[in-house]
């Protein structure tokens, strides 16, 4: 991010939200989880999150014809990032209170509703991008739960039931007019994803610059502070949303390899603690956060490389922004923190000595 311009202004705003967040990923590792499995305070975050949510159209500042932030002064908070953390600790605790129940398809109904209530308002922003990781998050973590087969053919067919409506169904504003709920630059990003050499000049060009940028790379890139997509403004939201492009023409596929070895190590450490958890709200949790990193990242490049619509989303501890960067250093913070205060009693059978984890 230091190479992207000259007056470094997203470096220096950069290195205070990673201080921040690296602050708050230390603090969360000092509180006993426990106490979430059996309070309500993932419900109260819940509610609080659905609030600030519904305050954004109202309050938010519009960027880019999004109404996603809102100003508080020193800094702007995007909510969308810490729901998909909250919609992580709601769903682990539902699905852990009820694992042994999860086959039943109420309980599949129940926590979709949890993350209806997320996505709808998300998506009115509109945030397409949120709005889709939160879908994720949730279809990733029903799966780990443990969800049936025919039920899984039955969310299937609810989201194509879903996606209809939201191509087709008109909904009617205030001065009385009509309009689909899924806009029509969004369409028209789809059917560009399907042909990304339709519209060149126009809805295509975003990533068909993203492409060129990636291809440009090359074996070992042009170099830190060199890439001239961005260096030339040819590359829209290069310290956002085509980040992973910016980086890849600077690094080349040499940098891309170790970006992904890096990453893998992140992925590879949650999916240990997950497995090694010490009941179901825990793993649950660390599974969640692994779901949350791992589609933000496949996402965003997906994204940049032409393989999927472009929606605006981040790629985890890279883009520019300090909601997702807090987000995410808290949500491996809590993961480590609930690793760290597990206990063990003894005890003891026959001659044998057992340990239980509590």
């Amino acid at each position: 991010m230091y190479s992207f311009q000259g007056d470094n202004t997203f470096f220096n705003r950069q290195v205070i939200w990673l201080g921040v967040a690296v602050g708050l990923f230390f603090l969360a590792l000092i509180p006993d989880y426990r106490f979430v499995r059996t309070s309500n305070v993932s419900f109260y975050a819940y509610i609080a999150v659905v609030g600030i949510l519904v305050l954004v159209p109202i309050v938010g500042d519009v960027t880019l014809g999004a109404t996603r932030r809102i100003d508080l002064g020193l800094f702007s908070l995007q909510p969308s990032d810490p729901a998909k953390l909250v919609l992580i600790l709601v769903l682990a605790k539902y699905f852990a209170k009820r694992h042994a129940l999860i086959g039943d398809f109420k309980h599949i109904i129940v926590s979709g509703c949890y993350a209806l209530v997320f996505f709808a308002l998300v998506f009115s922003q509109p945030d397409f991008g949120s709005a889709m990781i939160l879908a994720f998050i949730w279809f990733g973590m029903v799966l780990v739960a443990g969800i049936r087969p025919q039920h899984l053919l039955v969310v299937f067919a609810i989201a194509a039931t879903m996606f209809s409506l939201l191509w087709y169904a008109p909904v009617h504003h205030l001065l009385d007019t009509e309009s689909p709920l899924l806009q029509n630059y969004q369409k028209t990003r789809i059917l560009t994803f399907l042909n990304p050499l339709s519209d060149i000049q126009g809805a295509g060009y975003n990533a068909y610059q993203s492409t060129v940028a990636v291809g440009s790379g090359q074996l070992v890139g042009k170099g830190v502070g060199y890439g001239t997509q961005s260096k030339l403004l040819y590359l829209p939201e290069y310290e956002t949303d085509f980040i992973f492009a910016a980086y890849a023409e600077e690094w080349g596929l040499v940098g891309v390899i170790l970006l992904f070895i890096a990453f893998g190590v992140v992925i590879w450490r949650l999916l240990y603690h997950a497995a090694g958890a010490v009941g179901n709200f825990e793993a649950l949790f660390a599974a969640g956060v692994t779901i949350f990193l791992l589609t933000h990242f496949f996402v965003h490049i997906g994204m940049n490389i032409g393989l999927l619509p472009v929606t605006g989303t981040t790629v985890p501890f890279m883009s520019y922004g300090g909601s997702h960067l807090v987000t995410e250093f808290l949500a491996i913070g809590m993961v480590l923190g609930m690793q760290r205060h597990r206990r063990s009693k003894k005890i003891v059978s026959n001659e044998n000595v057992l340990f239980e984890e509590v």
